[in-house]
């Protein structure tokens, strides 16, 4: 099971990290517009790379081990699910294509009678 402990201490530094890696974030897309005219290695390159750094700097934060350990948990959890054989995948799908087909069915008769009923019957208005 998953850790249930939740802790919401930030320190100054954990902030400053953050701030540094959004800050990151908008230098290289800033730096990918501003480098258009050195070509485009220039140009995605710069973004690459101030996006690589903005994700080292988020993964020192405590935010950022935490979320690694989020996806941790994730995998490991997924590694748990009993998946349907091909067989039962196959059959519930066409069973849900099945419902889908007979309510489609059953809502455009609702909808051709309703039709019916308030154009043809009650205001007359023949097509």
């Amino acid at each position: 099971m998953a850790t249930s402990q939740v802790e919401t201490v930030s320190t100054i530094a954990d902030k400053a990290k953050l701030a540094l890696a959004i800050a990151l974030v908008v230098a290289s897309l800033a730096g990918f517009y501003l480098l258009a005219k050195q070509g485009q290695i220039a140009q995605w390159g710069g973004l690459m790379v101030g996006l690589v750094a903005a994700v080292v700097v988020f993964m020192t934060a405590e935010p950022g081990k935490q979320f690694v350990a989020f996806g941790r948990d994730s995998w490991r959890e997924v590694k748990k699910v009993v998946w349907p054989a091909r067989k039962e995948a196959m059959q519930m799908t066409a069973y849900v294509f099945a419902f889908v087909v007979v309510m489609a069915l059953f809502l455009w008769l609702t909808d051709k009678t309703l039709e019916w009923v308030f154009y043809d019957l009650i205001l007359g208005w023949r097509k």
